[in-house]
């Protein structure tokens, strides 16, 4: 298995086939409009800018779990990052990454790549770096800024 396997609903609620990736490096983050991280829009943008023309794709999924960071509507959310952090990397619909109502994919991400605090994602921001195959390569907690992935993601492509 691997996260080919997953479809996903985009910020439109049109669903999405992650096997269209396929041979790409990404990099999946769950994502908040009012969280202390989300300054990190625009490293993620940068990272995409630099990256995206050599098979480099960011999957963003907004999650209001949380602190309740993430309350806009999907249209709102996308709206939000455009216009503050001119943002061009496809958004996908709110998801929870925790509990009884997870999305599997973040169910398969969790379980291939456990993290410091065992499976449960922490906050928003937890970064999941995939290879052109579609493994899980790393992980990495909301406080590692998107600049410090950068030479991972390079040494994939």
């Amino acid at each position: 298995m691997t996260v080919y396997d997953f479809k996903m609903k985009d910020a439109k609620r049109n669903e999405v086939d992650l096997a269209e990736y396929k041979g790409k490096v990404l990099l999946i983050v769950n994502t908040a409009t009012g969280c202390g991280f989300t300054p990190q829009y625009e490293g993620l943008q940068k990272l995409y800018d630099k990256y995206q023309e050599q098979g480099f794709e960011i999957l963003d999924f907004p999650c209001n779990q949380f602190g309740n960071q993430a309350p806009g509507t999907e249209d709102e959310i996308v709206s939000f990052c455009q216009l503050r952090y001119h943002t061009t990397f496809k958004q996908f619909a709110k998801i929870e990454v925790n509990g009884e109502n997870e999305a599997p994919l973040y169910t398969y991400l969790k379980k291939q790549k456990g993290g410091v605090l065992g499976s449960k994602i922490k906050w928003n921001f937890t970064k999941f770096l995939i290879d052109r195959d579609g493994n899980v390569i790393d992980r990495f907690a909301p406080t590692v800024t998107p600049e410090k992935i950068d030479a991972k993601i390079k040494e994939l492509l």
